[in-house]
């Protein structure tokens, strides 16, 4: 069982587009889903910021890296924007080897700190981002409101100077 870590293609459109349908829910989101036929690529994202994850040939998953404030004084900062992985995929370690490849493709781009946000209630992928090194910097309390319950927005980052 291969998996390998690549850049994103054009040509993933239709597969990171159904990877997001098919991994949406409120405990990763309080957006609302992405209606069908939603693109995955558009001006906020292109296939240069997202790694994808490619096991037994299949796209299994993906990571965007985003730049932060579009400012220089935060020019040494990246931000991981979304992380998905298959839900047949789940538990093969792929999510941790995608994060582990935007660290790393954020230190090659000269990034010194890569930061994001995790639901509070999303333990699962709050423990990945511990495992590779991320820590609580804050929480927003209450910051959302889903499914009838306050949840926390949880910002974690990751230094690499």
């Amino acid at each position: 069982m291969t998996t390998t870590i690549r850049p994103a293609r054009a040509d993933d459109e239709a597969a990171l587009a159904k990877l997001d349908e098919r991994t949406w829910t409120t405990t990763v989101s309080p957006a609302p889903p992405p209606p069908p036929g939603t693109p995955f690529f558009d001006e906020g994202c292109r296939p240069e910021d997202v790694l994808v994850a490619e096991h037994e040939g299949a796209v299994a998953g993906y990571v965007r890296l985003n730049v932060g404030f579009g400012i220089p004084a935060h020019a040494h900062v990246r931000v991981i924007g979304g992380l998905a992985v298959d839900p047949d995929r789940r538990r093969l370690g792929i999510a941790k080897r995608l994060v582990d490849a935007a660290v790393a493709e954020a230190r090659a781009r000269g990034a010194r700190k890569v930061t994001l946000r995790v639901l509070g209630h999303n333990t699962a992928a709050r423990r990945v981002y511990e495992a590779c090194g991320f820590v609580v910097e804050g929480v927003l309390r209450a910051e959302f409101r889903v499914d009838g319950h306050d949840v926390d927005d949880v910002l974690m980052a990751c230094s690499l100077a």
